[in-house]
C-alpha cells in the first residue's frame, strides 16, 4: 500500500531538496526525454521560474503528441451534500448550519435530463459528501444505473470505499473514480480533518490501491493547494504516488488535478499559501513534462482566462457550466454551493471558445461497449479513448 511507501519519503527532506535545486538541475531536466522524480522537483522549484516559456513549449509538444488538439469535456453533478466529516475548509462540513439534501432517484434523473439540454455531455462526475449510512454504495449503484441511460462515461467523487465496493460499482457501469488526498503531510492531515472517516489518513491514502485492485478504468488524483504552505512538496508527493500506482496498476488511466483554495470571505478557514497563476502554470508544465500520458484536468474553479490560456499548453480535460450544489441543474438551483465557480460561461460558449483556440472539444471519450469486452490476459482496454 502506498501509505507504507510514503513513510520512507520525508516531507522535510523533500522540501529542502526542492529549495536546493539549481539552474543546472533545471536545464538537465529540460534536456531529458523522460524525467524522474528528481527532475520533477527541479521543474517545480523556484529555480525553474526563468524557464517557464521553454517549459510551456515542451508541455504543448508532449500534449499534442499524446492527445492531439482535443479537449475532453465533463460535467459534475452533486447528488447529496450530507456529510459526517468536519473538514475545516469545506462548506459541507457537518457543523455548518445548512439544509442537507439527498436527491431521490427521480430527482437524479431530472438532473440528468437537464444536463443533456445544456450540451452533448457524455462524461459525468457524480459527487457526494460522506454519509455512507444514508448515501452509501446502494445509493451510488442506483444513481449509476440511471446514469447509464444518459451518459457513456460515469465517474464518482465520493468517500473512499472498500475494494469489493469499487468492484461492485464497476459491474453497474462505473468507469472512473476521482479522490483528492487533500494533503500528503501526515503530521498535519488531522488538523484539517479532525473528525469523521476522512480523519483516517491511511484509509484515504490507500483508497487508490483499492481502486486499482478493483480494476477501475480511470483514477483521478489531486492535492488541495492551500492546505500546506509548501505546495511544491505536496505536488511532489502526488508525483511519487502517481508513479507507484502506474507501476502496480498499469492497465489504469490516471488524471491529475490542481484545485486552488481561495481566501475565505468571512471568518472561515484561510489557506496557508496562495498559488499564483504563474505557479499553477509551472505545476501544470512540470507534470506534463514529467508524465506525457497523464490527463490534466482544470475545473470551473479556475477563471476563464486561465482555462483559455492553458487549454493549448497541457490541460486535456475541462468541466463546463458546472453547478456545485445538489440538484443545481434542475431541482435546487439556488442551494448553497461547496465552492465558488469562477468560469461561469455556458457549455456552448466554452465549446465555441475552444474551437477558436484551435482545440476540438470531445464530449464522449468512452463507449459503453468497451465494458462488454473482456480484456486479454496480456493487457487491458484503456479508458479515455478520443473517439
Amino acid at each position: 500500500m502506498f501509505s507504507d511507501e510514503l513513510k520512507n519519503i520525508s516531507w522535510d527532506e523533500t522540501t529542502e531538496r526542492i529549495a536546493r535545486m539549481t539552474d543546472a538541475d533545471v536545464r538537465r531536466a529540460l534536456g531529458k526525454s523522460h524525467c524522474d522524480i528528481n527532475d520533477f522537483m527541479a521543474l517545480l522549484s523556484p529555480a525553474a521560474e526563468p524557464y517557464l516559456e521553454q517549459m510551456a513549449r515542451l508541455s504543448r509538444k508532449y500534449t499534442e503528441e499524446r492527445f492531439g488538439r482535443t479537449m475532453s469535456m465533463f460535467i459534475p453533478l452533486y447528488i447529496t451534500n450530507s456529510c459526517s466529516n468536519s473538514c475545516v475548509y469545506c462548506g459541507f462540513h457537518r457543523e455548518n448550519p445548512m439544509a442537507r439534501t439527498i436527491l431521490t432517484p427521480e430527482q437524479i434523473e431530472d438532473e440528468y435530463r437537464a444536463i443533456k439540454q445544456l450540451a452533448p455531455f457524455e462524461n459525468i462526475l457524480l459527487v457526494t459528501g460522506e454519509n455512507p449510512a444514508k448515501a452509501g454504495v446502494p445509493y451510488l449503484a442506483k444513481a449509476i444505473d440511471i446514469a447509464k441511460r444518459y451518459f457513456s462515461n460515469i465517474k464518482i467523487e465520493v468517500m473512499p470505499l472498500k475494494m469489493e465496493e469499487y468492484k461492485e460499482l464497476t459491474h453497474h457501469g462505473l468507469n472512473g473514480v476521482i479522490c483528492f488526498q487533500e494533503t500528503y503531510n501526515r503530521e498535519h492531515y488531522q488538523l484539517y480533518h479532525p473528525r469523521g472517516m476522512k480523519s483516517r489518513f491511511e484509509w484515504r491514502c490507500d483508497g487508490f490501491d483499492r481502486m486499482g485492485q478493483a480494476g477501475v478504468h480511470s483514477i483521478g488524483m489531486g492535492v488541495l493547494i492551500g492546505l500546506e504552505k509548501e505546495w511544491r512538496t505536496d505536488v511532489t508527493m502526488m508525483a511519487h504516488h502517481l508513479r507507484y500506482l502506474q507501476k502496480h496498476y498499469w492497465r489504469t488511466k490516471y488524471s491529475i488535478n490542481f484545485p486552488r483554495m481561495r481566501p475565505a470571505q468571512n471568518e472561515g478557514f484561510q489557506p496557508n499559501c496562495f498559488m499564483t497563476d504563474r505557479e499553477l502554470a509551472q505545476a501544470t508544465f512540470a507534470m506534463r513534462i514529467f508524465d506525457h500520458d497523464v490527463d490534466i484536468s482544470y475545473s470551473t474553479r479556475e477563471p476563464a482566462y486561465i482555462r483559455d490560456n492553458m487549454c493549448t499548453l497541457g490541460v486535456t480535460t475541462m468541466s463546463a457550466e458546472s453547478h456545485v450544489n445538489p440538484g443545481g441543474y434542475h431541482t435546487y438551483p439556488q442551494a448553497l454551493e461547496q465552492f465558488t465557480v469562477s468560469d461561469e460561461r455556458t457549455a456552448k460558449v466554452i465549446n465555441a471558445r475552444l474551437k477558436e483556440l484551435g482545440r476540438e472539444p470531445v464530449w464522449k471519450d468512452w463507449d459503453a461497449s468497451f465494458d462488454l469486452i473482456s480484456p486479454p490476459k496480456s493487457g487491458g482496454v484503456r479508458g479515455g479513448l478520443n473517439v
